[in-house]
């Protein structure tokens, strides 16, 4: 695939905004903007859309695969500063979709690895970015506002039996972010219904929700070892909706280190749907 420019912009404090699926490049960009930033979207695709390109000073496409086309692209730039934003589902390295040819970078990358957890492919995209002068920063710079904070944020709140549900699907969940499996996992009745994998999170959901059959708890966490530079937790309007259509009734995310995407917005939706949101903090999980 060409790369797809729009206007060049130059500007003393230049971020470059790498973006995949999703609506948190937008949100960054917002942020970022606010921030005095001049802002250089970069969609990945496939999957990330054009979304980026009404928020961003200037807007290019570029194909996944063509990693050393990218570094190309941010030095032609100026681009000495970036934020990833968005997912990128891994499923993509094994559907064979015609239109994804990676470059020799990007081959010389996947065959350099360990393994193709996500971390390991991400923390190896960002040293290769910043062996090239590309400073990653971590999504909460420009997402502070957006953190979620601590306590239940819509008015309707979970019963007794789903924060119980709750609390043992925590550690669960921590525990298969640590193996760097997911960050999701889907529970009724002290029971496990799906945990997220290579799918991502709204299939886990909806799939959870099929056989819990309704009032599923969903939990979203932080892995215990996050790297805030990328794959940040985060939630937003597909959550809601995967929610709605599974019948799940409570969504459970770590306060602090989970990003939700409009929040004024997710939470009108989340009470129009009859969703109960909480932020929790495993410290005090932990004590319980």
């Amino acid at each position: 695939m060409p790369l797809k420019a729009s206007r060049h912009v130059h500007g003393s404090k230049r971020l470059g905004i790498i973006a995949g699926m999703g609506d948190l490049p937008v949100a960054v960009a917002h942020e970022a903007k606010k921030a005095g930033y001049t802002v250089i979207g970069v969609a990945l695709q496939p999957p990330a859309d054009d979304s980026l390109k009404f928020v961003a000073d200037d807007f290019h496409t570029i194909s996944i695969g063509r990693f050393g086309g990218l570094i190309q692209l941010l030095k032609k730039l100026s681009v000495k500063e970036a934020v990833m934003a968005g997912k990128v589902p891994k499923s993509l390295l094994y559907e064979n979709k015609k239109d994804i040819i990676p470059d020799l970078k990007a081959v010389k990358l996947l065959f350099s690895l360990m393994n193709r957890s996500d971390d390991t492919i991400m923390a190896a995209v960002v040293l290769e970015l910043e062996k090239n002068g590309v400073t990653i920063h971590n999504t909460t710079k420009f997402t502070k506002n957006l953190l979620a904070p601590e306590g239940v944020l819509t008015s309707k709140k979970p019963t007794k039996e789903q924060f119980m549900d709750i609390e043992f699907g925590w550690s669960i969940a921590k525990k298969i972010g640590g193996l760097d499996i997911g960050q999701t996992i889907v529970v009724k009745n002290k029971a496990v219904m799906a945990v997220e994998a290579i799918e991502g999170t709204d299939q886990a959901i909806q799939r959870g929700g099929r056989l819990a059959g309704k009032d599923a708890v969903v939990i979203k966490v932080s892995k215990p070892q996050q790297d805030m530079r990328f794959d940040v937790p985060a939630v937003g309007a597909d959550t809601l909706s995967s929610m709605s259509r599974s019948e799940a009734r409570v969504l459970a995310i770590e306060a602090g280190k989970c990003i939700i995407i409009e929040r004024d917005g997710f939470i009108r939706r989340a009470d129009k749907a009859g969703i109960a949101v909480v932020g929790m903090r495993e410290e005090k999980l932990r004590k319980q």
